[in-house]
């Protein structure tokens, strides 16, 4: 009888032990996925039914970028592309809805040159996620108010702003470096930087009219 009990109690601990472990992994894969995807994974949780599958679509994007041939940018062609940025920042002053264009296709011309797919919108935004989430929503407001450009739907202000959301996103791309696919996830800007940051915008309550 003493056997069978001990039996039991044993039998129970390593459940518990399982349980517990279980619960740390859980824990540890919840940390890793906020810290890699930042305020996408606050919005991802938001869009789907549960936390479980919340985080089964951030992991499902992490393996498709993964299985992605990004690659980084060599001098020379981020040199290339941030002479073009100034080149469209310069334009601006003209023409701010065609400014505002060109900065969309650029920023979609460099993630191609990186490797990403760039096909459809959302598909863009999924993949970018994995490594750009904590910028991720400057895309999201650029690319909408240049939908709404195109329609002549946008203050000059409201285009200065794109302009300053894509630069943010732009700046990553050209900078971030090839480890921060597989761990390293903070992009570093590496290559040439473009003038300001967005916060030195704000700060500072500048409001050129080339966007900078």
């Amino acid at each position: 009888m003493s056997t069978v009990i001990w039996v039991a109690v044993v039998v129970a601990a390593v459940v518990a032990i399982i349980a517990v472990g279980y619960v740390v992994l859980q824990q540890q894969r919840r940390h890793r996925l906020r810290d890699r995807f930042g305020p996408e994974y606050e919005r991802t949780l938001q869009e789907r039914d549960t936390r479980q599958e919340a985080e089964q679509e951030l992991i499902a994007r992490e393996q498709r970028v993964h299985s992605l041939d990004i690659r980084p940018l060599d001098s020379g062609t981020r040199d290339t592309y941030a002479k073009k940025w100034m080149e469209v920042q310069e334009r601006f002053v003209d023409a701010p809805g065609f400014a505002v264009t060109e900065a969309d296709h650029l920023v979609t011309s460099v993630m191609a040159e990186r490797g990403y797919p760039t096909e459809d919108f959302e598909q863009r935004l999924s993949d970018l996620s994995v490594v750009h989430g904590r910028t991720l929503d400057h895309y999201r407001q650029a690319h909408e108010i240049s939908s709404r450009a195109a329609h002549k739907e946008a203050s000059t202000e409201e285009l200065r702003q794109a302009m300053v959301h894509y630069r943010v996103l732009f700046e990553e791309l050209l900078s971030a470096p090839e480890g921060a696919i597989n761990g390293d996830h903070s992009p570093r800007h590496t290559g040439p930087r473009l003038e300001e940051t967005a916060n030195d915008d704000e700060r500072t309550g500048r409001h050129d009219p080339r966007g900078r």
